[in-house]
């Protein structure tokens, strides 16, 4: 099987290459069995890889497919390497997005482009793939842009929409920012190793840099790359508005490919980032702000896919916290499970706007828990997980790993875990408010179009992963389960935890799960049991401009328009009439009146000469009896 590692991010390549080649003299169904088919057989070569590396327990596979370029002693490959870490997002990405694109062809049938989306589809999940089999750094970066053009291609797919055209060009020029800040740092890195080879460096930093050298510059420079393509605090602005692509896109970038791109990166150079620990710790306070500052916007939320856009900046800040405190594996654990209970619940709401004829407004539906009973049942088990009700779902697991580690951690804090426990609170709020808008109360919406099988059989294999998922790895003080840690081992470092605190570990779960309980207690009380209180609350000032605040994004845009976007309007305004060119038109129309005033001297009439030279020496003259 090793052997094959190449095909599992090519097909999904050679999909995209046929579609883009001959889609349009394609029938719909030729097109959706290349699309969904391409990416299926990835996902079916992931698995029976998977299954091979768990019973064999390698160190990791590795593939050279071919020597890209040699140039000056620089030479990357094509090649690729899988450990466990890379499997992982492997099997995320080709599992989920294969059940991803099998949804999307009915969500899609009646588009005119059926088949230029399924082609940026297949180039998306491609590009995710070479990210993160990547051996070298370079490689990762081709990958990295990639995620970065198709994330332009998919959110503006609909580009007829001027707004759905904003979107994507935000999304492409905010990420941009963190990717230049990326590329710096990875020149940075090839000046101190002359390569890009990640082994490598892995295996030379250690006695190359000590703690604390100027590898902090490198690592910051990778966590501006992060916080880009992840959405962290402060380039989180275009994530909310991704939502303007049909919904499998968003569950696409959402659930298996570019947000989740920073954590890999994080998690896959965690050596150099551990020779850096001030910027390790900043990694782990931008996601307990982030966590914070998303879920707060969540609450105020009336669109349902912008709920979850930002349920995802928020469950991204928690994977951010479990790295900075050195809980590597509960943060990609955590990523497992997220990309299971994310994509179920934006499939979820796609079912919804494609029923209620692409309504999106949680406002104006209501009800459907009896109209669409699949839907509804998926949905809440979604929510559960995402809300982490404790035992019964997949993300209690994996949230109170990076609740517990945050707290009794080798570096972690009473702070950061109130931050994350506030955070769980504030999810489990907003995550029953949805679910209570949506399928509560009188319908208002007439149902258009119920979810037909090839709708509903994403939803209920994805919800089945939401709630067992979490079983591979239990609490220490649970029966003794630690299947998904344990594969990690070779790869990322174990923490332990505190010993004075570890007795008590129990007390902490049950306060995390009064927590969650508690956060779907008050969703009850203000929309189903006394939303009259909700309204009393809303009439007080101070709350409506806290709600339009937290609504705004707490003001990131608003902030970034004013020191950036106004000023760069302004200045290409005054350079509207070539306002730089002025300045060199003006030194060459200096230099023609000079050559104007300077020609007169040599005109050849002997007399002005003669003029010239007397006036001359009365001058000096003058000049020489006043010194």
């Amino acid at each position: 099987m090793e052997n094959l590692l190449w095909l599992i991010p090519a097909l999904p390549f050679l999909g995209a290459l046929l579609l883009i080649l001959f889609g349009t003299r394609l029938s719909r169904t030729l097109v959706a069995i290349l699309g969904v088919g391409s990416v299926a057989v990835s996902a079916l070569i992931t698995i029976l890889l998977g299954l091979e590396f768990l019973s064999n327990r390698p160190e990791f596979y590795h593939q050279e497919v071919w020597q890209w370029f040699s140039v000056a002693g620089f030479t990357p490959s094509i090649a690729f390497h899988i450990d466990a870490l890379s499997m992982v997002f492997i099997f995320v990405i080709t599992f989920v997005g294969a059940l991803i694109h099998l949804y999307a062809t009915s969500y899609m049938a009646d588009d005119q482009d059926f088949s230029r989306f399924f082609a940026s589809m297949n180039l998306f999940v491609g590009s995710m793939l070479m990210l993160v089999m990547a051996d070298n750094l370079l490689l990762l970066y081709l990958g990295w842009e990639g995620v970065g053009l198709c994330s332009y291609l998919l959110i503006g797919f609909w580009y007829k929409e001027p707004a759905n055209g904003y979107a994507a060009r935000k999304a492409f020029i905010i990420t941009r920012v963190g990717d230049t800040a990326m590329a710096i740092g990875l020149f940075m890195l090839f000046q101190a190793f002359g390569t890009l080879h990640i082994q490598t460096i892995l295996t030379e930093a250690p006695e190359a840099w000590s703690v604390g050298s100027q590898m902090a510059v490198i690592v910051a420079l990778l966590l501006g790359g992060a916080v880009g393509k992840s959405g962290q605090l402060p380039l989180q602005t275009w994530l909310p508005d991704a939502m303007a692509g049909p919904t499998p896109v968003s569950a696409l970038i959402h659930a298996a490919t570019m947000v989740t791109a920073g954590v890999y990166l994080i998690a896959r150079m965690y050596v150099i980032f551990e020779l850096a620990p001030l910027v390790q710790t900043i990694v782990a306070i931008v996601g307990a702000i982030t966590l914070l500052l998303a879920g707060f916007s969540a609450l105020t939320q009336y669109d349902l896919k912008r709920v979850l856009a930002y349920s995802t900046i928020s469950q991204i800040g928690y994977m951010f916290l479990a790295l900075g405190v050195g809980a590597w594996s509960a943060g990609i654990f955590h990523f497992m499970i997220h990309g299971f209970f994310k994509a179920l619940l934006f499939l979820c709401a796609g079912a919804i706007i494609m029923a209620l004829h692409h309504e999106q407004d949680m406002r104006k539906m209501g009800g459907l828990r009896h109209k669409m009973p699949v839907v509804y049942w998926t949905f809440l088990i979604g929510a559960a997980s995402l809300a982490a009700l404790p035992i019964i779902t997949a993300g209690f697991y994996s949230k109170d790993q990076i609740l517990w580690y945050a707290l009794a951690g080798e570096y972690g804090n009473t702070w950061l875990y109130l931050a994350g426990l506030v955070g769980a609170f504030i999810t489990s709020i907003y995550t029953f408010r949805m679910v209570f808008m949506t399928f509560f109360g009188e319908s208002k919406t007439h149902l258009e179009h119920p979810p037909g099988k090839v709708i509903t059989i994403p939803l209920i294999i994805l919800a089945i992963l939401s709630l067992v998922g979490g079983f591979i790895e239990l609490p220490h003080n649970f029966p003794h389960v630690t299947l998904f840690s344990d594969v990690m081992a070779p790869v990322l470092p174990g923490i332990y935890a505190n010993e004075g605190l570890a007795a008590n570990e129990w007390m902490f779960q049950l306060v995390a799960a009064i927590v969650s309980l508690g956060g779907v207690f008050v969703a009850y009380l203000f929309y189903i049991k006394s939303p009259q209180l909700l309204t009393s609350i809303e009439r007080s000032g101070f709350a409506m401009a806290l709600h339009r605040f937290w609504h705004s994004g707490w003001g990131f845009d608003a902030l970034y328009d004013v020191l950036i976007a106004r000023p760069y309007v302004f200045i290409s305004k005054l350079n509207k009439r070539d306002f730089i060119d002025s300045f060199y038109t003006g030194l060459a129309r200096l230099a023609e009146g000079f050559h104007v005033m300077f020609s007169e001297t040599q005109n050849g009439i002997l007399r002005n000469y003669v003029a010239g030279i007397v006036v001359g020496a009365i001058m000096i003259l003058t000049i020489s009896l006043f010194l």
